[in-house]
C-alpha cells in the first residue's frame, strides 16, 4: 500500500499555517498528539519521580515507559537508555562520565561530517585532559566519510571514536560497519550520532556495532529530549556517576538532573506515532515501528530523489554531495547569489530553509567562497508539490 502522505499531514496541525517547511534540520513539525500529551503531562506530572506520592510515582511510570519507546526504536534494552535535554547535553554528561584511563594515548577520533553537537563536547574534554584528537575527513567531491581511513586513524591507543550515522548537512549515510570494527579491535568506545538517521531509517542497535548511540527526539516530531542509548549494561555500568543525586542508578546515574515527565510523555507519543505511519502494520511496537519506517523511507527516497534531480536540472543551483545513499537533507549553492540572500527569497515565498547551519563538512568543502549553503530537510509529510514550489523560486534567480 503506498505511503498516505495526505493521512500524516493531517496528524501535523501547524501544517496548516500555509507554509511549506523543508527545514527539518531545526526540528520537525509537532504533530498534535505529541503537543496534547505534553499538555496532558504537564497537567499530571508537576513532581519528579521517585517519591512515594501518587503524582510522583505516576511520574516515575511514564519516565519508565520513555525508555521502552526508546528501546523500541533501536531495539535495545529500556535499561540503557539514558535522558537529557539535547544532544549536546548528553553528549557532555558521556564526556565527564568518562573514567580518565579513556582519555589516556591518542585519545580520541572525531569526524568533521558530524554536527557540533557530536564534535564540541569531545574537543572539551580531550583539552581538559590534554588528550590527542585526530580527524576523519570528509570526500570533498562526495560529500562522504570514507570510511577507509579509519584503517589508520584507529591505532592500539584509541580510546573514543565517535562519528555520525548520517550528515545534517549533505544527508550522506556513514559505512558504521568498518568503522565499527576498527573501533572495537582497538577496544575504543564509539559512539554514534543517529540523529540524522533516526526519522527516515529503521534502527537497530545491534546492527549499528556501536556502543553508544545518540538520538535526538525533535527530529521526528517529539518534544526537544535527547536519549543516549547503550549497548550493554556493563558498558554504561563503567560509566562515573554524574547525578546530581548522589544515590542515582540504572540510566539515571547518567542524567545530571531527572528528565521532566511532562516531556517524556511527549516522547512516547512521538514513537507511537513513528509506529503508526503504515496503517497496515501490525504486531509489538517494534514491529510496527521498522514497518512504518520502511514505507516512510522509500516513500522520503522518491520524494529526495525527485528533489535532487529538480535542483540538478537548474543550471544554476548546485547540489552538494552524492545524488544516492543519502538521507532526505540536501544543501546545495545557487551560484552568484549568498545563502541568506536565497533564504530571504524563499521566505518571502512562505518556505522555510537554513542557512549558515554551523558545519565543518560544508567549511571543507569551501562553500563560503560562494556565500554560504542553503539546507533543506524533507519530513514526513513533505511532497512533490513542495518540491515544486522550492524549484520554482529558484529557478526565478536565473
Amino acid at each position: 500500500m503506498p505511503f498516505d502522505v495526505a493521512s500524516v499531514r493531517g496528524l501535523f496541525p501547524s501544517l496548516g499555517d500555509g507554509w511549506i517547511h523543508l527545514d527539518s534540520q531545526n526540528g520537525t513539525q509537532i504533530p498534535d498528539a505529541v503537543g496534547s500529551a505534553v499538555a496532558r503531562g504537564i497537567r499530571s506530572f508537576p513532581v519528579p519521580g521517585g517519591g512515594l506520592s501518587r503524582q510522583s510515582v505516576e511520574a516515575a511510570a511514564m519516565t519508565a515507559q520513555a525508555r521502552s519507546a526508546i528501546a523500541d526504536l533501536l531495539d535495545a534494552d529500556p535499561d540503557c537508555v539514558v535522558f537529557g535535554p539535547s544532544r549536546a547535553a548528553v553528549v557532555c554528561a558521556l564526556v565527564d562520565a568518562l573514567p580518565v584511563t579513556r582519555w589516556i594515548g591518542d585519545g580520541i577520533v572525531l569526524s568533521r561530517l558530524d554536527d557540533e553537537e557530536n564534535i564540541v563536547p569531545w574537543l572539551r574534554g580531550a583539552a581538559r585532559h590534554g588528550s590527542v584528537v585526530r580527524w576523519a575527513e570528509v570526500d570533498v567531491e562526495q560529500g562522504t566519510l570514507p570510511p577507509w581511513q579509519y584503517s589508520n586513524l584507529v591505532t592500539d591507543r584509541t580510546t573514543v571514536v565517535a562519528v555520525t550515522l548520517a550528515s545534517s548537512t549533505t544527508g550522506a549515510i556513514t559505512d558504521i560497519g568498518q568503522i565499527a570494527g576498527h573501533a572495537h579491535a582497538a577496544g575504543a568506545l564509539l559512539v554514534v550520532d543517529a540523529t540524522n538517521a533516526a526519522p527516515f531509517v529503521p534502527l537497530t542497535m545491534s546492527e549499528l556495532g556501536a556502543d553508544v548511540v545518540i538520538v535526538s527526539a525533535e527530529r521526528w516530531g517529539g518534544p526537544r529530549m535527547a536519549a543516549m542509548v547503550f549497548s550493554s549494561r556493563a558498558v554504561m555500568d563503567s560509566l562515573t556517576n554524574v547525578s546530581l543525586n548522589p544515590h542515582a542508578v540504572g540510566p539515571a546515574r547518567l542524567e545530571v538532573a531527572a528528565a521532566p515527565a511532562a516531556l517524556l510523555s511527549g516522547v512516547v507519543a512521538s514513537v507511537d506515532l513513528l509506529a503508526g505511519l503504515e496503517t497496515n502494520a501490525a504486531g509489538t511496537r517494534r514491529r510496527r515501528l521498522t514497518m512504518s519506517m520502511d514505507a516512510t523511507y522509500e516513500y522520503l527516497q522518491r520524494l529526495t530523489f525527485y528533489l535532487v534531480s529538480s535542483l540538478d536540472s537548474l543550471g544554476h543551483v548546485h547540489v552538494i554531495g552524492v545524488d544516492t545513499h543519502r538521507v532526505p537533507l540536501v544543501s546545495f549553492v545557487v551560484r552568484g547569489v549568498a545563502a541568506s540572500k536565497v533564504c530571504g527569497r524563499l521566505n518571502d515565498n512562505g518556505i522555510s530553509a537554513a542557512f549558515d547551519v554551523p558545519s565543518r563538512a560544508l567549511d571543507a568543502i569551501g562553500v563560503s567562497d560562494a556565500g554560504g549553503a542553503v539546507s533543506v530537510g524533507l519530513g514526513m509529510y513533505s511532497t512533490p508539490y513542495e518540491v515544486d514550489q522550492l524549484v520554482r523560486v529558484l529557478g526565478s534567480f536565473g
